[in-house]
């Protein structure tokens, strides 16, 4: 495993006022990155720690490798000692609604004067503009921004399975904080950086707007979609089971012929091309979809693989605890999340995916499991200069929440 030192952006301090799922991501990038995080938290800590159904795991997968302050922002001293924190960081990022860092005095324009080489990341609804005053969410932008549309059935439009324009915002205002510190380094001066989900979810759907500017054809919601290959759908198989299952060549399509013995499909001159086959699907489908159907899931994935086609079973999340590659590859690595951070309100022993990418040959390594609720505050407040007594002073006017860090 790396040290933590040598990480690309080891030295680089950010902190975040953030909640949910989009500001957190871009922290999460920034921390598994190799920058010390520090997650600023009111006394009572990020409500995401509390969610429960579909949000329980928010805060347990975007808050790893991050420090937690906790502090009464609105107090006097409170701000006092979050300005003392932001006067030496390098990357701010906030995720709350329009005017609220203002009124809390951290605003960019505050911030900037304080430190001018700051980079300021704000993650919002929708970039500045005639819908900047609504209040966004990853649905709301998907229902208006086409995606949903895409993704249900006609007249049943229908969220993606996963917050994807959250994550990918985080990423985007990840990229923006990167490419701002590298422009830093040139101009010495800081900016501000601005992400928002509408504009992340219409980047998503980019491709079928050009899809209508090439063909002047509206397209179609992806379940009714005209397919660019013949063969790329799921198939229900032996005993019920599904497997997705995909020939999206010509070559491709004498192999799974010859593998099959499909002779009179290989044949068959209506089939010689990927679009004569797309042509034909009405026809052809049913021909193959009643093949496949007297064999295995199983047997259909080790036919495919030895063949070289694409193919994929129909996988659940809570699947992909145990999945080969993933354990093989170091894909998935031990944590666990405090108390505070699982709605049951106990430890949680478990497993968590890494950033999906390698550096110099190894995965990003987990540094530091999410924090409980003022784990570091201790800590950081003896960095910025702050004695025993006032801290202790601190800690009873109710500015500051702190607690003894758990053994390792």
């Amino acid at each position: 495993m790396r040290d933590a030192k040598t990480l690309p952006l080891a030295g680089i301090r950010v902190v975040e006022f953030t909640h949910m799922v989009m500001g957190p991501t871009c922290g999460m990038i920034l921390a598994d990155l190799g920058a010390e995080v520090i997650k600023v938290e009111p006394l009572s800590g990020d409500s995401t720690r509390r969610l429960m159904g579909s949000g329980s795991g928010f805060f347990g997968i975007f808050n790893r490798n991050k420090k937690s302050l906790a502090v009464d922002v609105k107090s006097a001293q409170g701000q006092e000692l979050v300005l003392r924190l932001v006067a030496g960081a390098d990357v701010f990022s906030e995720n709350f609604k329009t005017g609220t860092m203002d009124k809390l005095g951290l605003g960019y324009a505050a911030l900037s004067k304080l430190n001018p080489g700051l980079i300021y990341v704000s993650h919002k609804g929708f970039l500045p503009g005639p819908y900047a005053h609504r209040t966004a969410l990853d649905e709301v932008v998907q229902m208006m921004g086409g995606l949903a549309y895409m993704t249900g059935p006609e007249g049943r439009p229908l969220r993606a399975g996963a917050s994807v324009n959250d994550i990918m915002g985080g990423m985007f205002g990840a990229i923006g904080a990167l490419a701002a510190l590298a422009q830093r380094h040139q101009t010495g001066k800081g900016q501000e950086v601005q992400s928002a989900l509408y504009e992340n979810n219409v980047m998503l759907v980019a491709q079928h707007m050009m899809q209508f500017a090439v063909t002047g054809k509206a397209a179609a919601p992806m379940p009714s979609r005209i397919s660019a290959w013949a063969v790329y759908d799921v198939f229900t198989v032996q005993d019920d089971a599904q497997i997705f299952l995909a020939v999206v060549s010509d070559t491709q399509w004498h192999v799974m012929c010859d593998a099959f013995g499909l002779a009179d499909l290989k044949a068959d001159v209506r089939l010689a091309s990927n679009n004569d086959r797309v042509k034909a699907r009405d026809w052809m489908m049913p021909i193959l979809r009643e093949h496949f159907a007297k064999l295995s899931a199983t047997e259909l994935s080790s036919r495919f693989e030895a063949a070289g086609l694409p193919y994929a079973p129909i996988t659940k999340p809570q699947d992909l605890f145990e999945d080969p590659h993933l354990l093989a590859t170091d894909g998935l690595t031990p944590i666990t999340l405090p108390s505070d951070a699982s709605s049951a309100g106990q430890e949680v022993h478990t497993r968590t995916p890494l950033l999906p990418l390698r550096m110099d040959g190894e995965r990003l390594p987990m540094r530091h499991a999410p924090p409980s609720i003022g784990q570091d505050t201790e800590a950081l407040l003896r960095e910025l200069g702050y004695d025993s007594a006032h801290i202790q002073r601190m800690v009873q006017d109710g500015v500051v929440k702190v607690i003894t860090p758990p053994q390792a």
